[in-house]
């Protein structure tokens, strides 16, 4: 069995009484529950990230960190992890993260500046910008074309962007 603190009581022990953001495990991970049973800590999932964007976080265990960088999907972390962590690709059914991007009210184009940084950086086409009164463009995100892969958080000027489970 492995010996990791349960993440809720690991944070009830630093005195945070509320679940604090939410943390994003390497992609096709297991339940949380799960993954944290399974995982060995070894780092090789991290090791073999050619995006660099997995870190050890709390506990030992991976996370991603899109101020990093983008999730490529290449599968290296799913062939690496020998624990059963992260499942194989082929007993993977969709997207490999539920998580999508929300857009804050700090985001330029709401404040009317132009900014069209995170429609960009989104090879998958998700975001675009609807035209709205006052000649301003909001983003819109279309929710079946995003594949989480976190390119608009990293590249956001101002952080406006950020990941919410679904």
């Amino acid at each position: 069995m492995n010996s990791a603190i349960d993440p809720g009581r690991r944070r009830l022990l630093r005195g945070q009484w509320l679940p604090s953001q939410s943390v994003f495990r390497p992609p096709w991970a297991e339940r949380e529950a799960v993954f944290t049973e399974l995982c060995s800590r070894c780092d090789d999932c991290i090791g073999v990230c050619p995006e660099k964007l997995l870190v050890r976080g709390s506990g030992g265990f991976p996370e991603a960190d899109f101020q990093r960088g983008r999730c490529s999907f290449c599968g290296l972390c799913v062939q690496a992890c020998k624990t059963g962590a992260l499942r194989p690709l082929g007993e993977t059914r969709g997207w490999a993260w539920t998580h999508r991007p929300g857009f804050g009210s700090g985001c330029l184009a709401v404040q009317g500046t132009v900014c069209r940084t995170c429609g960009d950086v989104c090879d998958s086409g998700a975001i675009a910008f609807r035209l709205a009164r006052g000649g301003r463009s909001y983003p819109e995100l279309d929710q079946s074309r995003c594949n989480g892969c976190g390119a608009c958080v990293g590249l956001c000027p101002v952080g406006a962007v950020s990941l919410q489970q679904l």
